[in-house]
C-alpha cells in the first residue's frame, strides 16, 4: 500500500497547473472589478508562510493570468533572512531563473487597509510547466490528494496566538497575566478594528480573547475543508502583522520573544469527512469514547512520525524555547481526551464535531506545512492499520514513561531525516529544500553571539 502511494505522489497526487484562457481571464477581471478592485496582490507563501509577490494594476492582470507572472524561481527557497538556500535545488542549480505565478482564482478577497485593492493566491511553476513541488501550498495539495484517493476530504483549522507591541518602544499593550480578561481584551481599539478587518476578508471569527502573556492576543475562526483552511491561516497571519502596523503597533508570531513569559502556539485542529458522505470519520458512537479505528490509527501516524514533524511544527531555533514545564506546551509523544498536557488532544464530543488538536506547534510555523505534515503522518498510521497506544492517565508532562519531542532544532532536523517513511511521503523535492534551508538559517545564526553571553562574559572575564 505505502509503495502504491509513494508512487502516486510524485505525479497522481500532484494537481497539474494550467494558466487561463483568453475568455477565463477576461471573465476574471471582470469578477475583480465588479468587486471594485483596481489592484490585485498576486501573492505566495513561503516557506515560512511568509507572503510575498507583486501588486499588479488591474490593466495587465488578464495577460499574466495568460502568460503565467513571473517571479524569482528560488522565491521559495529563500531562507528566513531572504537568503538564497545553496545546494536546494531551486537557485545556483537552476542559474536562479524565474518561475511563473498561476493564479488561483478561487482566493479572490479584498485587502481591506488598501485602497481598491484585492488579492489572489498563487501557485508556482517553473517555465517548462514543472511544478515546484517544494511550495508549501503545492504540498498540501499533494497530501490532500493521497487522503482522497483513500476516500477522505480533511477539515481542519489553525489557532494561533501572537505578542502585539508598540513599534517604537517594544512595549506590550498591557502588563500582566491577564488570561480571559474581558477588559483587557477590549482595552485597544486596534484589536477589535483587527477582527472587521478579518471579517471583511471572509474570515469566519468565532472568539477572540487576550492570552496569559502581557499583549498576548488569540482569534480563533472556523474550520474549513481542503486547502481553503490553510489559505486563511496565511491570510489571517499576513492581516495581522500588516494591519497591525498602520496601528503603529508590531505584532509578532515569534514563539518565544520574552524570557520567562508564555510562548506562543498554533494549534492544529483536524478531522477526516468521508468523500462520499460527508459524514466525519473519525466518529464511531458504539466505541466508549466515540472514537472510530480511523480515527486511533490516524493518532498513533501522529505520534509515530511526531519526531521528525517537529522540525516543520517548530521551525526555528527559537520555538525551542516555548518547551518548558508546566506551560502547556507539549514536550513528550503523547494523547488524552481532552488533555491540554497531551502532544495530541482528542475532542471526544461523540458527535459530528469529534476532532483531534495536535498541541504542538509554535506560532511561527507555516500553516500549509503543519497540515501538510499532519495530514501525512496520519494517513501513514492509517495505511499501516496502527494501533493506537493507551493514553495513561494523569497530566502527560509528569510521567517520564513517553517518549520526548527533541528540544532542539538539530535534534530535530535529524530526526526529520531518518524518517524515511514520512520523507517519501512529503516527496524528495520538498525534504531537499526544506533540509537546506533550515540547516543554512541555524547554520548563519548559531555563528552569532547572543546578547546574553555578552553580558554574562564581556565585563567579568
Amino acid at each position: 500500500m505505502l509503495k502504491v502511494i509513494d508512487e502516486g505522489s510524485g505525479a497522481l497526487h500532484v494537481p497539474k497547473l494550467e494558466l487561463a484562457t483568453r475568455e477565463e481571464a477576461d471573465a476574471f477581471v471582470e469578477k475583480v472589478k465588479a468587486a471594485g478592485f483596481e489592484f490585485l496582490r498576486f501573492e505566495l507563501p513561503d516557506m515560512a508562510g511568509m507572503s510575498r509577490g507583486k501588486t499588479i494594476p488591474i490593466s495587465h492582470v488578464a495577460g499574466y493570468m495568460r502568460s503565467g507572472l513571473n517571479l524569482y524561481g528560488g522565491t521559495v527557497a529563500l531562507d528566513s533572512n531572504s537568503v538564497p538556500v545553496r545546494n536546494s535545488g531551486y537557485n545556483e542549480e537552476m542559474n536562479y531563473q524565474d518561475c511563473v505565478m498561476v493564479v488561483d482564482q478561487s482566493t479572490l478577497s479584498p485587502v481591506p487597509w488598501l485602497e481598491k485593492t484585492g488579492r489572489v493566491i498563487c501557485d508556482t511553476m517553473w517555465y517548462d510547466g514543472k511544478v515546484q513541488l517544494a511550495s508549501p501550498r503545492m504540498l498540501l495539495k499533494k497530501m490532500l490528494s493521497v487522503a482522497d484517493t483513500l476516500g477522505f476530504k480533511v477539515m481542519m483549522g489553525h489557532e494561533y496566538e501572537f505578542y502585539v507591541v508598540d513599534a517604537e518602544t517594544r512595549k506590550p499593550l498591557f502588563d500582566g497575566q491577564p488570561i480571559f480578561a474581558t477588559a483587557r481584551t477590549h482595552a485597544h481599539p486596534a484589536i477589535d478594528d483587527l477582527i472587521k478587518v478579518l471579517q471583511a476578508q471572509g474570515i469566519d471569527i468565532i472568539t477572540y480573547n487576550v492570552e496569559h502573556g502581557p499583549g498576548q492576543v488569540e482569534i480563533n475562526y472556523s474550520a474549513e475543508v481542503g486547502v481553503a483552511a490553510a489559505d486563511t491561516g496565511f491570510i489571517f497571519k499576513s492581516t495581522v502583522k500588516e494591519y497591525m502596523a498602520r496601528h503603529g503597533l508590531l505584532a509578532t508570531f515569534m514563539t518565544k520573544p520574552y524570557k520567562g513569559l508564555s510562548g506562543s502556539c498554533a494549534h492544529y485542529h483536524i478531522s477526516l469527512l468521508d468523500k462520499e458522505t460527508g459524514n466525519n470519520a473519525f466518529l464511531d458512537l458504539a466505541d466508549p469514547d466515540g472514537m472510530s479505528q480511523i480515527f486511533k490509527s490516524f493518532i498513533q501516524g501522529v505520534l509515530d512520525h511526531a519526531r521528525g514533524a517537529m522540525a516543520i511544527w517548530s521551525p526555528t531555533p527559537n520555538c525551542y524555547r516555548r518547551i518548558r514545564p508546566r506551560t502547556y506546551a507539549p514536550s513528550n509523544i503523547s494523547w488524552g481526551i481532552q488533555d491540554r498536557s497531551a502532544s495530541v488532544r482528542v475532542k471526544a464530543s461523540k458527535d459530528k464535531s469529534t476532532h483531534m488538536e495536535v498541541r504542538v506547534p509554535a506560532a511561527m510555523s507555516n500553516p500549509y506545512l503543519v497540515a501538510a505534515s499532519v495530514i501525512g503522518s496520519g494517513l501513514l498510521g492509517l495505511m499501516q492499520q496502527r494501533e493506537l497506544m493507551p493514553s495513561g492517565s494523569g497530566p502527560k508532562e509528569d510521567d517520564a514513561s513517553y517518549a520526548k519531542l527533541p528540544t532542539e532544532i538539530d535534534d530535530a532536523l535529524d530526526a526529520f531525516e531518518a524518517d524515511t517513511a514520512l520523507r517519501d511521503l512529503l516527496g524528495e523535492e520538498f525534504v531537499k529544500v526544506y533540509l537546506a534551508m533550515k540547516r543554512q538559517e541555524t547554520a548563519r545564526l548559531r555563528d552569532e553571539i547572543p546578547a546574553a553571553e555578552i553580558n554574562e562574559y564581556f565585563e567579568a572575564y
